[in-house]
């Protein structure tokens, strides 16, 4: 459960990016699947960007808790999915 409690600690400052993300794709007129094909390489160049960078101390504090970073961004995006599917479908029914 801490496990948990923490991912969502790491993704909440992504919660209004992703939204903003979502909206700016859905005023496009894109399929959900693409927008999900769309954010997976976004979550991926997260992943790489964090690797890569002196942000890389961020996540030594994942694996100590044993979050693995493959855990990590693998939970992150199927929170986020699931966080937007609803937000997708709902603004998809006004645009």
């Amino acid at each position: 459960m801490q496990q948990l409690f923490s991912i969502f600690v790491f993704y909440r400052p992504f919660i209004l990016w992703s939204l903003s993300i979502n909206a700016v794709l859905s005023f496009f007129k894109l399929e959900i699947f693409i927008i999900a094909i769309i954010k997976l390489f976004l979550v991926g160049f997260l992943w790489y960007f964090l690797n890569e960078t002196t942000a890389r101390r961020k996540l030594m504090l994942y694996k100590n808790l044993g979050i693995s970073t493959f855990k990590l961004f693998s939970l992150l995006y199927f929170i986020d999915f699931a966080l937007s599917l609803p937000f997708l479908i709902v603004l998809r029914e006004f645009v």
